[in-house]
C-alpha cells in the first residue's frame, strides 16, 4: 500500500432515520492503494455508510474527509468528480444506450469538467474501458443483449469511466456462479494492482471478501465491531455471533 496519509477519513458518523439509529460514530480509515472489504448482516448499516459517503445522504454528525478535503456539504456528483465513484448491486446503465455511448456519460460529466479532453480522446477511453472488462465486441449493442455477468462488468466499467481515485464495489458479485465470482475478483485486483485504485469492496460472498481484501471491517446494527487482519476478524466471537447467532 502506497503513502501514509489516509485517502478516506470518517470520524463520529452517524445517521438517523427518525428514531432509528442506522450509523453510530463510525471511525473509519483506508488507505491510498488498500483493498478494503466491509461486511455485516442485511441491516448492518454498510448501505447507508457508503451513501453518507457518497454523498446520496446527509450524515447528521461527523465528518467524512477525502483526499484530506472535507466532504460536507458536496453532492454526489461533486464527490464523484473529486475522484470518489461507485458501482451499483443493481447496475443502471442507460438502456437506450449502447455500451459505448453508456461510458461516454461519466466521461464527459465527470472527468471532462475537470480535465479536457478532445472528442477522439474520449472515444479511444471509452473503448479501452471496454477492452479491460472485456467487452469491447459488443461496443454498439445495448444493455439488453448482455448476460448477468457482463451487466456487472458494465457497471464497474462505468465507475471506471469517472477515473476514480477510491472505487466503492457494492455487491459486485451477488447472484453470479463461482467462475464468474472469480472473474469479477480477478478484475477488481487488477484495477487496484495495475492502476493503484483504492477499492472497498461490500459484498456477502465471504470467500470473495477474504480472497480480495487487505484488511476486513464488520458493521452490526450500525456499530463498527471489528477492523484488522480478515483471517483474525471473521475468528473474533462478536463477529461469528453477528453471523450465527450467539
Amino acid at each position: 500500500m502506497s503513502g501514509a496519509q489516509p485517502i478516506l477519513q470518517v470520524s463520529g458518523l452517524s445517521k438517523r432515520f427518525g428514531g432509528f439509529v442506522a450509523l453510530a460514530d463510525i471511525e473509519l480509515e483506508v488507505k491510498a492503494g488498500e483493498r478494503l472489504g466491509l461486511i455485516g448482516p442485511n441491516g448492518s448499516g454498510k448501505s447507508t455508510l457508503v451513501n453518507c459517503l457518497c454523498g446520496t445522504l446527509r450524515n447528521e454528525s461527523g465528518t467524512v474527509r477525502f483526499q484530506g478535503q472535507p466532504m460536507d456539504g458536496l453532492a454526489a456528483h461533486q464527490r464523484t468528480r473529486l475522484g470518489m465513484a461507485r458501482s451499483f448491486q443493481l447496475p443502471r446503465p442507460f438502456g437506450t444506450l449502447t455500451l459505448a455511448e453508456n461510458l461516454r456519460i461519466p466521461l464527459l460529466y465527470a472527468v471532462q469538467t475537470r480535465d479536457s479532453m478532445p472528442e477522439a480522446a474520449i472515444d479511444k477511453r471509452c473503448m479501452d474501458l471496454l477492452r479491460m472488462v472485456g467487452l469491447h465486441e459488443k461496443a454498439t449493442r445495448l444493455p439488453k443483449d448482455l448476460t448477468q455477468i457482463e451487466m456487472r462488468k458494465l457497471e464497474l466499467a462505468r465507475a471506471m469511466a469517472a477515473e476514480p481515485k477510491l472505487l466503492i464495489a457494492d455487491e459486485s458479485m451477488a447472484g453470479l456462479s463461482n467462475q464468474e465470482v472469480d472473474d469479477i475478483l480477478a478484475l477488481l485486483v487488477k484495477l487496484n494492482e495495475e492502476q493503484g485504485i483504492t477499492i472497498i469492496l461490500i459484498e456477502h460472498i465471504m470467500r470473495a471478501v477474504l480472497s480480495f481484501s487487505q484488511r476486513l471491517v464488520v458493521l452490526v446494527a450500525g456499530r463498527k465491531i471489528a477492523d484488522g487482519d480478515p483471517r483474525d476478524v471473521v475468528r473474533q466471537d462478536d463477529v461469528v455471533a453477528a453471523y450465527l447467532g450467539s
